[in-house]
């Protein structure tokens, strides 16, 4: 029995059967977690869901900020960008079972593997909040997404503020600050405060910024966190941190983890994608 985790595979449904034959998974043995961005931007995401959904059980997914806008897309709250390939699931005979499957899917999940825990997120965790806190503030948004009143929050997730996390934050406000971490986060302050523009690589943090995952007070330290949505940064890993967005749409890889006895025992396995997408706005 394996288990792994592979980085975002927006819409490649061809890298994403090559990768899954790469490490031989089997459905009745293994384990893989998707760590979001299943869609969009790539030739066949309704491939990718439907893979899914057809390996539940044996493939868990998070949600990432292109899973989120698939879904405001389909109710009408957000117009499709001109980079989106959606329109695979959007027009779709089965559109209805892909939407009702992707709004139950979590922001953020517990594994446990070798006396060990890891916390799996898209992008990244605000320094104030320890794992406990990520898992239970994930839970509040996905009740949302689950909810009978899943436009209205659409409709009111959107924003770049408040930028920085408050436990008095309510409604609206908490969610999206929620949301923003969770899906959209690269850079942030010392203290938390954070910065959507920049997409540079971790090397490259712009004055006054610091990658996520170096914040001094943060508090899942003791944590392992596995995350996508950096395709910049790409392959990192240390003991504390594993990102594994390698920028398959961009004509990079769609990568992979496997787990051996202890969560640091970690290999690499990757397929080459062709480029769905150029880089840039």
């Amino acid at each position: 029995m394996a288990l792994y985790c592979i980085g975002d595979i927006q819409g490649c449904g061809g890298a994403f059967e090559r990768l899954l034959a790469e490490i031989g998974f089997s459905p009745s043995r293994d384990t893989v977690y998707l760590l979001g961005d299943l869609v969009n931007r790539g030739p066949d995401s309704a491939a990718v869901l439907r893979r899914c959904m057809q390996l539940e059980g044996s493939v868990g997914v998070l949600l990432g900020n292109h899973d989120l806008h698939l879904l405001a897309t389909a109710h009408g709250v957000r117009p499709p960008s001109r980079r989106d390939t959606l329109d695979g699931i959007l027009q779709a005979s089965d559109r209805e079972a892909m939407l009702d499957w992707l709004r139950r899917q979590p922001l953020a999940r517990r594994v446990h593997h070798g006396g060990q825990d890891m916390l799996l997120v898209h992008a990244g965790v605000l320094p104030q909040w320890s794992a406990d806190e990520v898992l239970d503030l994930a839970a509040e948004v996905q009740a949302q997404l689950s909810g009978v009143r899943l436009p209205e929050f659409l409709q009111r997730m959107y924003g770049n503020s408040p930028d920085h996390w408050s436990a008095e934050l309510r409604g609206a406000d908490r969610l999206r600050v929620i949301v923003n971490a969770l899906t959209r986060l690269r850079f942030c302050t010392p203290e938390g405060r954070m910065d959507f523009d920049s997409t540079e690589s971790a090397t490259q943090a712009p004055a006054g910024l610091l990658p996520w995952f170096d914040a001094p007070q943060r508090r899942t330290r003791d944590t392992l966190i596995a995350f996508g949505h950096w395709s910049t940064l790409g392959w990192f890993s240390r003991p504390d941190v594993l990102g594994l967005d390698t920028g398959c749409v961009w004509g990079g890889a769609l990568t992979a983890v496997r787990f051996g006895a202890t969560l640091a025992e970690r290999e690499p396995l990757r397929v080459q994608c062709p480029q769905a997408q150029r880089p840039g706005k």
